[in-house]
């Protein structure tokens, strides 16, 4: 009889094709023969939370407990929104829910409603501000490799400093990052300063990427600043942002402007932050474009004093980058678009991103590559002499066509402006958004990876009243 229902309960899990197989299984199996039956499905599973159909997540715990709940980046770590249901006769729980197929999410399980727990079965983690939690990667998510470290490439120098300021009469220990060939060269670097500056070195791992992006020749060499808060929300987004401010501009900038060998034209200083962080990013550059003339912010808080001297003040000398996340904290995903859209009315050159990610650094972490391509690229920028030499006309190239993994996009913009590329399907509805942001006059390269299935579809390139389009063959 044993072997009966061990044959009986391997057939089952074979021929669950889907979770929800195996729950209406479970149901009309004998109470007795549920406990078994639970424990030979997750034996077979090789990954947890389980993932169907690119875009369905199973949550899945077992426990004795009164309640278990999912908070997270999705919920707004909530408690009492994404409870599991417990299948009767068993110490199952359970929760399904539906995400974009690329997406990644931070989230605990909290059991018997203050037991905060990773979830035991599931292999990724990522550390946040609060400590480590568990990582839901969607099939198309791409882990940033970046951020690893390489032992076989040339790594930069830290050096740490106690800094006293004057305007805040307080200390904080800054740390510098110098580029590997920094001793050895006789050129000047650019400078890009980061707020929350120790959490992106042990959380998001910027040296990692500078490393990395540095030894490729992805960007130009360059010298990174991490400053810390002594009084975050007050120095970030309250009643001390002006003597932060002036730290910064009068204090930092020019005690690393004496120290190291830095380039002084605003165009080669940075400035990034994230949420509370990226506010003061951006008041920094916005009330002194002559220090920082690019800035980036993740997930960033906007004040309306930022708006406010962006709407009334001429047209300054400053590049932006800004991203938010889908599942961010809902109050800043209107604030975030908002700028954008006032960027945009403005004419400003941005880069704007949405990912279907948290507010967290496992999200912020995979982006800092960009910022740094964006503002130190290596890519030659096509330069003209006069305007009686500058092409009126974008050209771009798209190469392989038919191709099936990915295919990119060579774009030459000739003047500064809003480029947008988006694939249709035949039917006409739009399928993905490339790129939709305001460039400065270069080349550009997008690549695009389809997460659909074979076929002919059509691309759209829009730039100023010029309109172009083409077909594209994919096969799996």
């Amino acid at each position: 009889m044993r072997v009966f229902i061990g044959i009986l309960l391997i057939s089952s899990i074979l021929n669950a094709q889907t979770f929800q197989n195996f729950l209406n299984r479970l149901y009309s199996t004998p109470i007795e023969n549920k406990a078994a039956l639970v424990d030979s499905f997750l034996t077979a599973q090789s990954a947890f939370p389980i993932i169907e159909s690119d875009s369905i997540v199973q949550f899945i715990y077992t426990g004795e407990a009164t309640s278990v709940a999912v908070p997270g980046d999705a919920n707004g770590w909530s408690t009492t929104i994404d409870r599991m249901s417990r299948i009767y006769g068993t110490n199952l729980w359970y929760l399904t829910k539906k995400f974009e197929p690329d997406a990644r999410l931070d989230y605990k399980f909290v059991t018997d409603g203050s037991n905060w727990i990773l979830d035991p079965r599931n292999k990724f983690t990522v550390m946040g501000g609060f400590g480590p939690n568990s990582e839901l990667r969607m099939p198309a998510y791409h882990f940033p490799d970046e951020i690893n470290y390489r032992p076989d490439i040339p790594h930069g120098t830290f050096f740490d400093t106690t800094f006293y300021s004057t305007n805040l009469q307080n200390s904080r220990q800054i740390r510098v990052y110098l580029p590997p060939n920094y001793y050895a060269s006789r050129d000047s670097f650019g400078v890009i300063l980061f707020h929350d500056g120790l959490e992106f070195v042990s959380l998001a791992y910027t040296n990692n990427v500078l490393d990395f992006l540095i030894w490729r020749g992805d960007i130009e060499p360059v010298i990174a600043v991490f400053v810390p808060p002594v009084n975050r929300t007050p120095e970030y987004a309250g009643n001390q942002q002006e003597k932060f401010t002036q730290f910064i501009v009068q204090e930092v900038m020019g005690w690393i402007d004496r120290k190291y060998h830095t380039r002084h034209d605003p165009n080669w200083r940075a400035t990034v932050g994230a949420s509370n962080g990226g506010n003061i990013a951006l008041g920094l550059a916005i009330s002194h474009p002559e220090v920082f003339g690019k800035v980036a912010t993740f997930s960033s808080n906007v004040e309306s004093n930022i708006t406010n001297l962006l709407t009334n003040s001429s047209k300054l000398p400053l590049q932006f980058y800004l991203d938010i996340g889908t599942y961010d904290i809902a109050v800043l995903i209107p604030l975030v678009k908002n700028l954008k859209t006032l960027l945009q009315e403005r004419s400003y050159p941005f880069e704007f991103h949405e990912w279907h990610e948290g507010h967290s650094w496992g999200n912020w972490r995979a982006h800092v590559d960009n910022v740094l391509k964006l503002f130190f690229g290596r890519p030659t920028r096509t330069r003209f002499s006069s305007r009686e030499n500058l092409p009126t006309r974008i050209n771009m190239t798209n190469y392989p066509n038919p191709f099936n993994v990915q295919t990119n996009f060579v774009i030459n913009l000739p003047s500064e402006g809003r480029v947008q590329l988006e694939v249709y399907d035949l039917q006409g509805k739009l399928i993905d958004q490339i790129t939709d942001a305001y460039l400065p006059t270069g080349d550009y390269h997008f690549l695009w990876q389809p997460l659909v299935s074979s076929g002919l579809y059509l691309y759209c390139l829009k730039y100023k009243q010029q309109n172009y389009s083409g077909k594209l063959l994919f096969f799996k």
